[in-house]
């Protein structure tokens, strides 16, 4: 009885919610999210060059105690001036210290050790400092590390209300409107890829009409990088097939998705 009952309550959500594939602006194939964790010296001087060249707009999740700032702080004013995202990756980049290649956590910065509240407090903040650097009142998030627990209990939930969408699992594609879930979007980490790999993600998006996120670092330098040439490629790649790919702000993609899917 009781599997009866799970079924008929899946038969249920999937009637409420029918799965219709995505129809992107001006007929677009797929719809592709660059995102640049971190706040790094090499996305101000090659990345947003790189895609202010092509037309191509992006999202950069910048924590405050980036590497960048204050120094660079009217970079990144004109970086959102040109049209990409500044998104939300906390103020200070806390992540879990627990288990391995986690060493590198201060302990003061230790999810472990903070409550969701004190998180909650330093995300709504974070929020406050990038809107007087864009004036924008929509945003993404991406929690740092993709940690989603502070204390071992959740503390992303509840911050819904001040996001439009979460960078927030693990890598995959969404093709159609019924698997759409603002708050769980896969994203894939490229640390290590070659332009062809870049290009093959994204055409792989393409065949199937979905959105994609990639994930990026460093660009030819700092940690988690990839190569100035595969970076490169991918944006060639990208700029010369503008009918197919519609590339843009992950804020901007999600409150589209957002409308396709009714929610």
């Amino acid at each position: 009885m009781r599997n009866l009952l799970v079924a008929a309550l899946g038969l249920m959500v999937a009637l409420a919610v029918p799965a219709a594939p995505f129809v992107w602006p001006n007929g677009a194939q797929a719809a592709i999210s660059l995102g640049y964790d971190d706040g790094l010296d090499s996305q101000l001087d090659h990345v947003v060059p790189a895609l202010n060249k092509r037309g191509l707009k992006a999202s950069f999740y910048v924590p405050i105690n980036g590497p960048t700032l204050p120094g660079r702080q009217n970079e990144w004013k004109a970086a959102a001036a040109a049209g990409h995202e500044l998104g939300n990756h906390s103020l200070f980049h806390s992540c879990s210290a627990k288990g391995p290649g986690r060493e590198w956590v201060l302990p003061h910065r230790d999810l472990e050790r903070q409550t969701p509240a004190q998180v909650q407090e330093q995300i709504i903040a974070a929020n406050t400092w990038l809107q007087s650097l864009d004036g924008r009142t929509k945003r993404s998030f991406t929690p740092p590390c993709l940690d989603m627990t502070a204390g071992g209990q959740d503390f992303v939930t509840a911050l819904r209300p001040q996001f439009v969408a979460y960078r927030a699992a693990g890598a995959g594609l969404v093709t159609d409107t019924a698997a759409l879930d603002p708050y769980a979007m896969p994203v894939y980490f490229v640390e290590g890829w070659s332009g062809e790999q870049l290009i093959a993600l994204v055409e792989k998006a393409a065949a199937q009409h979905a959105v994609v996120s990639l994930l990026f670092h460093g660009v030819g330098a700092e940690h988690l990088s990839v190569t100035r040439e595969a970076h490169d490629a991918l944006l060639d790649h990208l700029a010369k097939h503008k009918a197919r790919f519609w590339t843009d702000s992950f804020v901007n993609i999600l409150e589209n998705a957002r409308q396709q899917a009714g929610r």
